[in-house]
């Protein structure tokens, strides 16, 4: 009789064992991420990213199953619990707290350490200016999905709206041509809703700005009146060519150069002015992205031709001394594509201690660029002062005076806080905060 029990619990055992042997093994490998990502300094989220309720976690893993960068280990289970161990990864895209089926998943954003400006909305995407809703970028919403999907359930809200329809005025004004604007757009043509679309630079927005051959991170999302968008990493070029095929089959018209000047109520609902046009709408959806005006140095010699703010073409370096500021991805993939044009020498100056806020793909070509030799890192360093041919620049231990030709400064960018205000919007500072 032994001997049967000892037979049909083998098999049992084996499984338990199996799968706890699997379990420890899985908390391991979690917990040395974790500890790489500390030791690093790589533990500030670039946007919205999910904070873990302890209490309420059970550690069934859903949420690191459910999350779409699970490859490159943003969630884990440690000791029983889920863990955020690769924060820098985590691209706010929220599956995590949707599949969390103990409700111990909030989605914030910023930390105690480093605030993030968001201007206030309801689950409607409307500000506290009833009529005007924000999607996108300036939500905080940085990955494409995210804000094609927002765009669309903004239009959904406003064409619903008490005064839409209205002959005398249009039904919605969308300022921003990015992926959030021209989803919601589309949306707006396929309800029949009378509208125009206002970019102050031209089609793709922030995403027209991209370095050369950028590789651009989104997922497969349903763009009206086109269907499914197939893209998971795509390059600028392609996802630009996209955008333009969708204007082309859709004929859909893109007011650019078009830059908003003001917004002010009237009536039932707003005037927008531009520099040359002005146009009265029930509704206004605000697509911009968060950088605004570029963040400057604010030292010395800032002022000269030589500085920029965003890399256009790589080869208008060629055979230059060319410094990058900055620590992002566009810093980044700045340097990188520099490097590769002939003649140039390149260095990358950034504050901090590690490129905490960048991709691990870029952060390992800067450091096989620097292994190579084509690329000279100065972490822990500031700008002093630019000169007509020489740049200094303070690191930990020294004073460094380096030739230069040219300065790209790519510090990010100061959220339109004050045209936000103007128009009585509410911002605020989230320090992991919802």
């Amino acid at each position: 009789m032994f001997s049967i029990i000892w037979l049909y619990s083998l098999p049992l055992i084996v499984i338990f064992l199996f799968y706890f042997w699997k379990r420890a093994s899985g908390h391991k490998n979690s917990q040395l991420v974790y500890d790489e990502a500390v030791a690093s300094g790589m533990t500030e989220p670039a946007s919205m990213h999910p904070v873990i309720n302890h209490a309420l976690c059970l550690g069934c893993a859903s949420c690191v199953n459910a999350c779409p960068e699970k490859n490159k280990n943003v969630l884990g289970v440690i000791k029983g619990k889920a863990h955020l161990i690769n924060p820098t990864h985590c691209i706010g895209h929220g599956a995590c707290k949707t599949a969390c089926p103990f409700d111990a998943i909030e989605l914030v954003f910023g930390t105690e350490k480093r605030g993030i400006d968001i201007p206030e909305v309801d689950e409607t995407f409307q500000s506290n200016v009833p009529g005007i809703f924000i999607s996108g970028e300036l939500g905080g919403m940085g990955l494409i999905r995210n804000a094609v999907t927002q765009g669309v359930q903004a239009v959904d809200s406003i064409r619903k709206l008490d005064g839409t329809g209205s002959a005398q005025q249009l039904d919605l004004v969308i300022v921003g041509a990015g992926p959030s604007g021209i989803a919601a757009a589309l949306s707006a043509m396929s309800h029949k809703l009378k509208f125009v679309i206002l970019e102050q630079d031209s089609l793709g927005g922030t995403v027209s700005h991209y370095p050369r051959g950028k590789i651009v991170m989104t997922a497969p999302v349903d763009l009206p009146m086109i269907g499914k968008m197939q893209f998971k990493e795509t390059t600028k070029e392609a996802l630009m060519a996209f955008w333009e095929d969708v204007v082309k089959k859709t004929g859909l018209k893109i007011n650019d150069r078009a830059r908003v000047e003001s917004i002010s109520s009237e009536g039932n609902g707003f005037l927008v002015k531009t520099a040359t046009e002005e146009y009265r709408s029930r509704a206004i959806l605000l697509a911009i992205g968060r950088r605004g005006t570029p963040r400057k140095l604010g030292v010395p010699g800032e002022e000269q031709t030589k500085v920029v703010y965003r890399l256009i073409d790589p080869e208008q370096y060629r055979n230059q001394h060319v410094l990058i500021v900055g620590g992002g991805d566009s810093a980044l993939e700045a340097a990188v594509s520099i490097s590769e044009e002939a003649g140039t020498t390149v260095t990358i100056a950034y504050r901090s201690a590690a490129f905490s806020r960048a991709k691990e793909k870029n952060r390992n070509k800067i450091s096989e660029a620097e292994k190579s030799g084509k690329i000279q890192v100065l972490m822990n360093s500031t700008v002093k002062q630019i000169e007509s041919h020489k740049v200094v620049i303070n690191t930990e231990n020294d004073e460094l005076c380096i030739e230069n030709d040219a300065v790209i400064v790519c510090a990010g960018g100061i959220l339109p806080t004050a045209f936000l205000k103007d128009s009585g919007i509410d911002v605020v500072t989230k320090y992991g905060t919802a």
